[in-house]
């Protein structure tokens, strides 16, 4: 069973993500912002990462960087689900190392499709 952090602040989105991802047969790990996110991955290694933007420091770009930037962490894919649907907001998500971007609101089926292609 693939595992998947969800990075997000707001707990209603979090839970709401989460379990969406439960629902449809993955484990998932939840992290209320960007610092627990970076803990969690320095001992553990989710096949997945969904990760907020605006959030308490670092934010999403930061933690991205970081996790792309780690040669332990670096291979992980990430999707960025964020409020930012701008083109620009989506730039810096591929920018900083995002495999997917999503804006907010989304469909269920969007992340979904997201997940399922990451994931292979």
């Amino acid at each position: 069973m693939a595992t998947v952090l969800v990075v997000e602040d707001s707990t209603p989105q979090r839970e709401m993500i989460a379990e969406l991802l439960k629902k449809h047969g993955l484990s998932v790990v939840k992290a209320g912002g960007g610092n627990d996110a970076l803990k969690y991955l320095q001992a553990k290694r989710p096949d997945l990462v969904v990760l907020d933007i605006i959030m308490p420091s670092p934010n999403g770009y930061e933690v991205c960087r970081k996790l792309k930037g780690h040669p332990k962490t670096r291979e992980i894919p990430v999707i960025m689900c964020s409020c930012k649907g701008e083109e620009f907001d989506r730039y810096w998500g591929m920018k900083v190392g995002a495999d997917a971007y999503i804006a907010k609101p989304f469909h269920p089926d969007e992340l979904l499709e997201a997940v399922r292609q990451l994931l292979g």
